[in-house]
């Protein structure tokens, strides 16, 4: 199995928002290089990368029924597996679990006096920055992302001209060997960066 082969993008009438694992690659606006460099090997992050960094290993705050797997960071891309588990949300209050598997996210109680609107939205805390969303899909999840780092991004670094490409790639991983096959391939990325169809550089580059 290669990259390659496993890609795409939505499986036809696919439920994005049921446990499983999903393999996900996203790319800035016309390949551009804004999350550092790779030197001998290893990836190097820029001060974006880190803006984009942070907020990767901040979903599972506000997406409680989200597990990050492997991940990396690349100069022009992110590649990660991420893990829905609804059971994830067995720590939560009886009334909340009345949610589980409904497409809505419950959420923790903290000393019981979180401000939350519950007009069927993802109840994450006000002030958060990922804002109120409904994680009915992977997209959701990947949308969010994308949106934090872009506003954070344009605040932080006004001249940078920073932007995604508007889709993401995906994959549903079915079985085991595709896994450890995809999480080695996250590994290994920084490595064979020079021939990455990612890396505007490379002979294989794809636009």
């Amino acid at each position: 199995m290669t990259f390659k082969e496993e890609k795409q993008y939505r499986l036809p009438g696919y439920d994005y928002s049921q446990n499983g694992y999903y393999f996900v690659t996203i790319i800035t606006k016309d390949h551009q290089i804004f999350f550092g460099g790779v030197v001998d090997g290893i990836m190097i992050l820029s001060d974006i990368g880190k803006v984009a960094n942070n907020f990767w290993l901040k979903i599972p705050k506000h997406f409680p029924h989200v597990k990050l797997r492997e991940y990396i960071i690349m100069p022009n891309h992110v590649h990660g597996i991420l893990e829905i588990d609804w059971d994830l949300c067995r720590d939560f209050d009886d009334v909340e679990r009345s949610v589980v598997g409904t497409g809505h996210c419950p959420v923790q109680r903290v000393d019981n006096d979180l401000d939350i609107q519950r007009t069927g939205q993802c109840p994450v805390p006000t002030g958060s920055a990922f804002g109120y969303v409904t994680p009915k899909s992977l997209s959701t999840i990947i949308g969010s992302f994308k949106s934090i780092v872009t506003k954070t991004v344009n605040i932080q670094f006004p001249n940078s001209l920073f932007g995604w490409q508007r889709r993401f790639r995906d994959t549903v991983i079915r079985h085991e060997e595709a896994f450890y096959n995809l999480r080695r391939y996250i590994i290994y990325n920084p490595s064979n960066w020079q021939l990455d169809r990612n890396n505007p550089g490379s002979p294989i580059f794809e636009k």
